[in-house]
């Protein structure tokens, strides 16, 4: 390390345990930080300070009632352009009300839904589809519709985005996930994403859902044509939003996937720029108390080492998502709530299962020995068993 990096990070590591705020510079320099560890350490000692050793799942479900969009995103392999293309669908009510009526799981909390942007279907779908879920399984939370898709809703349906969100309010609708900000600055966001709301306008969004108290989560889609500073630039813009507002619940990074979308030449951000990504995200956000470690984005490995980069929740279980497996995604279709729960505790954290609003449902015990610990030493154990019987 550089007598320069290494004052860097030391005036920074000050002003962090003074209370004060990181700046852009700040930011901008810890992308460049090569001491990588001890980045982590910082987002880690923030992520105790705010959190201890909790970390946060559901047992959710994923749902995409449609993915027919009239968008077309350079980085998306999810969405088709029009109904009758090779692989659109679209549900029909009975089918998505079927889906969550036998949903196996009596825990389940929550409904997770993005769709595309259906250049055909009237207002009205939309909110029979969440009363339908609502008389279903009228404790499911829904969590619907990306601030990107409440800005479609507006501009079609001549409504403003606080009329719109009312409306989906009424039928069911209790918080926005937050996909749909790839990145904000429209330097970037004109080459990926140029038919769809922009930075402003997704902004607007949440803005609007904020003062009607429907809280929302926001993301980042990095590793593609962005830069460093472009990802400090979203995350102030983010933080600037919830210094007026107040009602971003959770920050999750996703990493770009290049399968079958028209970036697919360019290289997938490597683990340590997601590690990377996610610990100035914790550093940066002062003021969103979560940052998720998206399993289904990240690989399940990066995710749990994530853990201890400044994450504290590690999103549900899922059941089934297509967006990022129709770009390449490795990672399971789905992970079960014990599968959830070991992973939590081989990275030595409490397990605390939330419902979408962070209420805790159930906090687990700490393991007392990590579950891979035990397993290498009684590997090992039967190793040696072996060794002596064959002396």
């Amino acid at each position: 390390m550089t007598a320069r990096t290494a004052g860097t990070l030391d005036a920074i590591e000050a002003k962090l345990q003074a209370g004060e705020r990181l700046s852009y510079d700040d930011g901008c320099a810890l992308f460049l930080e090569p001491d990588f560890l001890r980045l982590g350490m910082l987002a880690n000692q923030v992520r105790e300070d705010k959190h201890g050793d909790r970390t946060f799942f559901n047992v959710n479900m994923r749902f995409e009632a449609t993915n027919v969009c009239e968008a077309s995103c350079s980085f998306c392999a999810f969405a088709k352009l029009k109904e009758g293309a090779a692989g659109a669908h679209t549900t029909t009510h009975e089918a998505a009300w079927k889906e969550l009526a036998e949903h196996p799981d009596p825990r389940l909390t929550e409904l997770h839904m993005v769709n595309g942007l259906h250049p055909t279907l009237p207002f009205e779908w939309y909110e029979e589809l969440l009363r339908g879920w609502k008389r279903v399984r009228p404790g499911v939370h829904l969590k619907c519709f990306t601030g990107v898709e409440i800005h479609f809703f507006a501009q079609k349906f001549g409504m403003t985005h606080e009329a719109v969100l009312t409306r989906l309010r009424a039928a069911g609708l209790g918080s926005l996930p937050g996909g749909g900000a790839e990145i904000l600055h429209p330097d970037v966001r004109q080459r990926i994403a140029t038919d769809k709301a922009n930075g402003d306008e997704y902004l607007a969004a949440h803005r609007a859902a904020h003062k009607l108290g429907i809280p929302s989560n926001c993301t980042m889609l990095y590793g593609h044509i962005e830069t460093f500073e472009h990802r400090v630039d979203h995350l102030l813009r983010l933080r600037d939003l919830q210094d007026e507002t107040q009602g971003f619940q959770c920050f999750i990074p996703l990493a770009f996937h290049n399968e079958n979308n028209s970036l697919r030449k360019l290289p997938e951000p490597t683990a340590v720029d997601s590690l990377r990504t996610l610990a100035i995200s914790r550093l940066l956000l002062d003021n969103i108390p979560h940052i998720k470690a998206y399993w289904v984005s990240m690989g399940v490995p990066t995710a749990q080492i994530a853990l201890r980069f400044g994450a504290d929740d590690l999103d549900g279980t899922i059941i089934h998502e297509s967006i990022y497996h129709s770009a390449g995604s490795r990672a399971p279709m789905a992970l079960s709530r014990d599968e959830l729960v070991r992973l939590i505790r081989e990275a030595g954290r409490i397990p605390v299962e939330r419902d979408t609003i962070y209420g805790v449902v159930e906090e687990l015990p700490r393991a007392a020995v990590p579950e891979g610990a035990l397993k290498v030493r009684d590997r090992m154990a039967r190793k040696r068993s072996l060794a002596l019987a064959g002396n």
